[in-house]
């Protein structure tokens, strides 16, 4: 490759994930960790696979992602979560971009499975997520969740090359990211005077299942497919709802 390729991960407490995505990237010439706090056996599998490790407080997901990505030493940067793998495919792809990039960004294809079963439907079937990047081109944005890189000099091109994503370990899992999540999407709509009514966000999370669902066959999915409509659904009137009541808090 005539570009060299860094890694950039952030995690906490990642020690059934880690290992898998790390054997995934072996082959990239520097693989940067930024750990906030991990008690379980992360760090020592990092260290295994002779990651740089860099220590730091949690600085939310924008801003602990970019610091991974400043401690980066090559241009091109590839940002991973901790419960995703590059695919052999994808690899061969990668090394074959970096020898001579055509634009400054580039949009993977995600394939992510939800309790133990690849979804080809709901929506996630048209996953694309910009991570592969020239890094003095682009940087993450300032979201407090959905984080995700703006390239700010230069164009995007598309990978079809798929990167696996193991979501969730199991319902458990999925319920508490929900309430994580709706709690900083309700302070980041709060920040940006986001005002909307419990009718209106019910309304949308009705919205929200029938269109991933129905309208994007969702069902064909199986059990699983409706598990994760059904949960989807109650993200959108969680969000609304933390809204409403952090509006209400402030009167």
């Amino acid at each position: 490759m005539n570009n060299k390729l860094s890694i950039a991960i952030i995690t906490k407490n990642e020690e059934l994930n880690i290992g898998r995505c790390l054997n995934s990237v072996s082959w990239a010439d520097e693989i940067i960790v930024v750990d906030s706090g991990s008690t379980d056996k992360t760090i020592d599998i990092c260290t295994e696979h002779n990651c740089k490790i860099i220590l730091t407080d949690w600085l939310g997901f924008a801003k602990t992602k970019q610091l991974a990505v400043d401690n980066c030493r090559n241009d091109w940067v590839l940002v991973l979560d901790a419960d995703e793998v590059i695919t052999e495919p994808l690899k061969f792809k990668i090394e074959t971009i970096l020898n001579n990039p055509e634009v400054s960004g580039y949009k993977i294809k995600r394939s992510s499975f939800y309790l133990g079963k690849m979804i080809k439907h709901c929506g996630w079937d048209k996953d694309y997520t910009l991570r592969l990047f020239d890094k003095n081109k682009g940087r993450f944005n300032e979201k407090l969740v959905h984080e995700s890189v703006k390239i700010e000099n230069g164009n995007i091109g598309v990978i079809e090359e798929v990167m696996f994503h193991y979501t969730y370990q199991n319902i458990t899992h999925h319920v508490n990211k929900i309430n994580q999540y709706t709690t900083l999407s309700a302070e980041n709509m709060f920040l940006n005077s986001k005002s909307y009514t419990l009718i209106g966000g019910l309304f949308r999370a009705f919205w929200g299942f029938f269109k991933m669902y129905i309208l994007k066959l969702g069902f064909m999915d199986g059990i699983e497919g409706f598990i994760l409509s059904i949960n989807s659904s109650y993200y959108i009137f969680l969000k609304y709802s933390k809204l409403w009541e952090k509006r209400r808090t402030i009167k």
